[in-house]
C-alpha cells in the first residue's frame, strides 16, 4: 500500500513539474520578446495561463525620439495554436485583472485573448503627458506593434474586437492595418461626423424605445426641471457628499444631468417602469436620475478626460435637444457644451478634424473586409452607426446586424435567429 501511495505521489509530482515547466516556458517566451517587460502571472478561471505586462510604445508614431511609454496588455492563453482575439479596448483595461475575465468571442471560438489598454488611460499614460500625441493613429500603431510582437508566439488566426469606443477602435484599426487580422467584430460603435453629430437628438425624439416610453421619459425630465427650486439643493448636497467639482455653476450642471438622462436611459436599457412617479416625493425621483445619469460624468478631475480630448479632436460626440424642456432650464443653448464641461481650460484650443471620419467612410464603402458590425435598435449610439448608411448587399464579406430592441449591450449571443447562426458561421469560416 505504501509503495502504491509513493508511486502515486511521484506521478503527481511529475505532472506538477511538467505543468510548471510548460507555464515557465511560455512565460520565458513572453519575457524574451522585444519591448515586453514587467510580466506577471495572474489567476484565471477560464485560461490555462494569464499574464499582465507592459509593452514599449512610441509616444508619437514611429518617432522614438519623442519618447516611449509602457502600454498595459493582458495575455490570456488557451492554446498556442488556437485563434487569438485582440481586444481593442477604448478605455482602461483594469477589468482584465479579474480571475473571471473572458469575452464572448473567446468562449465561442475557444480563443486566446490579448487585451490592450488604450493609451493615456490608467496604467498606460506617457510621462510627460503631452496631449498632442493622444491621437487615433498613434493608438492604432500601438495595436499594430502588439500584433506584430505577439504574432511571434500566436501563429493561428487573429480576430480584432471591441465595444463602444473599443468598437470604434476595431473599425479604425481594420481600416488602417487591414492585413493585421483575419476577421473583425465591432460592437455598438458610432462613427460620428462632428463634435455634436446631430443625429442622436432626432433618434431620441422619434426612434428610441416606443412612443409611450419616450413620452414617459420626457415627462420625468420636465418634472425634474419644474421642481428645480427644491431639487437643486438636494442635488448640490449629493454632489458635495461625493466631492464632485464642476467647471459650470451647479444650476447648469443640474440641467445637463437632466438632459443627459434621456440618452443614458435608452443606452443602458433602463425600463420605463423603473422611473418613480412624477407625482411622488423629490427624493426617489432624484435618486433615480443620479443613478441613471450620474453627475460624476460632468465632474473633474475627470477619469474620461482622454476620451473627451479625442471626442473634441477626432471621434465626435452627440448634442442635446432642449425641445420640450427649455421653458424650465437655466441653460438656453447647449452648443459647444463638451469643451465647457469636460475639458480643462488649457485643452479647449483643440478643434475637430473630420479626416478620420472621411477616411473610414471611404474604406468601408470601397472595400469588403471580413468584418461584422453589431448594433442595438434602441441604443442612441446607433443613430451615428454605420448601420444607418452602410450597404452590404453587394459585398461578399462585410455584414451589419441590428438586435431588435437591443441597447448598448447588444452582442452575438443575444441576437435572434437566423442572425446569430449567420454571424457564427461567417466567423467560423474566416477563422478556419
Amino acid at each position: 500500500m505504501k509503495r502504491i501511495l509513493t508511486s502515486i505521489y511521484l506521478m503527481l509530482v511529475t505532472i506538477l513539474v511538467v505543468a510548471q515547466q510548460d507555464t515557465t516556458s511560455f512565460m520565458r517566451q513572453l519575457i524574451a520578446l522585444n519591448g515586453i517587460s514587467n510580466v506577471q502571472s495572474l489567476e484565471s478561471r477560464h485560461f490555462k495561463e494569464k499574464y499582465v505586462m507592459k509593452i514599449r510604445q512610441n509616444v508619437d508614431g514611429d518617432n522614438a525620439e519623442k519618447g516611449t511609454f509602457g502600454q498595459r496588455i493582458f495575455v490570456c492563453l488557451r492554446d498556442i495554436n488556437a485563434p487569438t482575439v485582440i481586444v481593442t479596448e477604448g478605455y482602461t483595461a483594469s477589468y482584465g485583472m479579474s480571475p473571471l475575465y473572458d469575452i464572448e468571442l473567446g468562449r465561442l471560438f475557444n480563443a486566446n485573448i490579448v487585451l490592450c489598454e488604450y493609451r493615456y488611460f490608467d496604467q498606460s499614460v506617457p510621462e510627460p503627458c503631452n496631449w498632442d500625441y493622444m491621437t487615433v493613429d498613434n493608438s492604432l500603431r500601438d495595436l499594430h506593434n502588439v500584433r506584430v510582437t505577439l504574432g511571434q508566439l500566436f501563429k493561428g488566426k487573429w480576430i480584432s474586437t471591441g465595444t463602444s469606443k473599443g468598437g470604434q477602435t476595431t473599425m479604425f484599426y481594420r481600416a488602417t492595418y487591414p492585413n493585421d487580422v483575419d476577421a473583425s467584430v465591432s460592437y455598438v460603435a458610432p462613427l460620428n461626423r462632428s463634435v455634436e453629430d446631430g443625429r442622436h437628438e432626432t433618434f431620441l425624439a422619434k426612434k428610441a424605445g416606443t412612443a409611450e416610453e419616450r413620452a414617459i421619459v420626457l415627462r420625468a425630465q420636465q418634472e425634474m426641471l419644474k421642481r428645480r427650486e427644491t431639487m437643486v439643493p438636494r442635488f448640490q448636497a449629493y454632489c458635495d457628499r461625493h466631492n464632485f467639482h464642476f467647471y459650470l455653476p451647479i444650476e447648469e450642471i443640474y440641467d445637463y444631468m437632466v438632459l443627459e438622462y434621456a440618452f443614458a436611459h435608452f443606452q443602458y436599457g433602463t425600463k420605463a417602469s423603473a422611473i418613480p412617479s412624477v407625482t411622488g416625493p423629490d427624493e426617489p425621483l432624484l435618486n433615480h436620475f443620479v443613478r441613471v445619469s450620474d453627475p460624476d460624468y460632468f465632474a473633474y478631475p475627470n477619469k474620461y478626460l482622454p476620451f473627451d480630448v479625442q471626442a473634441i479632436r477626432e471621434l465626435g460626440y452627440y448634442g442635446y435637444s432642449l425641445k420640450g424642456l427649455k421653458k424650465w432650464t437655466k441653460v438656453k443653448s447647449t452648443k459647444g457644451y463638451l469643451k465647457k464641461i469636460m475639458l480643462t481650460p488649457e485643452l479647449r484650443h483643440y478643434e475637430f478634424d473630420p479626416t478620420l471620419y472621411k477616411r473610414t467612410v471611404k474604406f468601408l464603402k470601397k472595400e469588403d473586409p471580413t468584418m461584422i458590425f453589431i448594433y442595438g435598435e434602441a441604443d442612441p449610439w446607433s443613430a451615428s452607426g454605420v448601420c444607418t448608411w452602410l450597404n452590404c448587399k453587394k459585398k461578399q464579406n462585410m455584414r451589419v446586424y441590428v438586435q431588435p430592441g437591443g441597447d448598448h449591450g447588444s452582442n452575438i449571443t443575444n441576437m435572434p435567429e437566423p442572425d446569430k447562426s449567420d454571424i457564427i458561421d461567417r466567423l467560423t469560416k474566416w477563422l478556419k
